[in-house]
């Protein structure tokens, strides 16, 4: 569950704390929406936690769930920031940071954020969360558009493929 494989809970900021100092700028694909900071961050990643939880979105170097990077004093420009767009879509960006501009796992866990988002859309009010990886990622284009093309697909069939061929319906109804 929250366990990390190195650092004591002393390395983590406390779960119910938003430390603008330990989270990466918001970026590019954030910009014209309106960013979550404060209660409305944490409630946004405390849904993110449990998605991811239930998802396995874990980062295997790390030995945690996704979402705990956000708390990790040792990467402190690492993790997600959120925005919602403005406008009369209902629709939440997720931008995440890895912890290296070479990490080799942004491209699945930036895949596997999105999965676990849309593919329990019951469990937020989003119609739609769109994830994109930072510029500042090497391979952040072609990343981009693979998450670009998973969109398209989700809104034409509603489901989400899961990774293996298959796919779940989604019920974005909650």
């Amino acid at each position: 569950m929250f366990g990390a494989r190195s650092g004591g809970e002393d390395t983590f900021d406390d779960p119910g704390a938003f430390v603008p100092a330990h989270l990466p700028e918001p970026g590019p694909f954030l910009e014209g929406s309106d960013v979550l900071t404060g209660e409305a961050h944490l409630a946004v990643h405390e849904v993110a936690r449990d998605v991811f939880e239930e998802r396995t979105v874990y980062d295997m170097t790390f030995g945690y769930n996704l979402a705990r990077l956000n708390r990790d004093r040792r990467h402190p420009d690492a993790g997600f920031r959120y925005a919602e767009e403005t406008g009369e879509r209902n629709v939440l960006r997720a931008a995440f940071t890895p912890t290296t501009p070479f990490c080799p796992q942004t491209d699945t866990l930036t895949v596997g954020a999105f999965r676990a988002w849309n593919g329990l859309g019951d469990r937020h009010g989003y119609d739609l969360v769109r994830v994109r990886a930072a510029p500042s990622h090497h391979r952040s284009d072609a990343i981009n558009r693979r998450l670009e093309a998973l969109e398209v697909e989700h809104r034409e069939t509603g489901t989400v493929a899961d990774g293996d061929g298959g796919s779940a319906a989604v019920d974005s109804s909650g």
